[in-house]
């Protein structure tokens, strides 16, 4: 069984490219995911400037690849579903590479809107892009019970 599901936020805008031979689309990029550690052991990490999340790199193929090129971008959270790949191939140098990636099947994206901090901030707008649709309207998140 190889199935790999992660939560995390984008390290850097993802990259588009299309393959030669067939105009395929294929996005790259990585994720940073929060290491599940006390408080106290965050904060020693952080003290001796070790990394308190690990970063995966990430590889989207066909219209979901262009579509996360599109709409996601560094920074934003998301989620994706796939598996994971090693794979090889040797480098200018000669030397041989290995990488270890999680090809998705599958990603969703968590946060939307131009402003990266303030989740959701899009929808609590009355000057929303998106149309009014009879019966529905935009919901405060301050009225929200729980």
């Amino acid at each position: 069984m190889n199935n790999v599901v992660l939560i995390g936020r984008l390290t850097r805008d993802p990259e588009l490219r299309f393959l030669p031979v067939n105009g395929t689309p294929v996005s790259n990029f990585s994720l940073a995911i929060d290491k599940q550690i006390s408080k106290e052991k965050r904060q020693e990490m952080e003290s001796k400037g070790q990394p308190t999340a690990d970063f995966i790199n990430i590889v989207v193929w066909g219209k979901q690849a262009e579509h996360c090129a599109n709409y996601l971008a560094k920074g934003r959270l998301a989620a994706v579903q796939g598996r994971l790949q090693s794979r090889s191939y040797e480098a200018k140098d000669g030397t041989r590479r290995y990488v270890t990636e999680v090809v998705a099947e599958r990603v969703q994206f968590l946060e939307w809107g131009a402003d990266n901090g303030n989740r959701g901030s899009d929808y609590n707008s009355n000057d929303s892009d998106f149309p009014d649709i009879e019966g529905f309207h935009p919901v405060d998140d301050d009225d929200i019970p729980f």
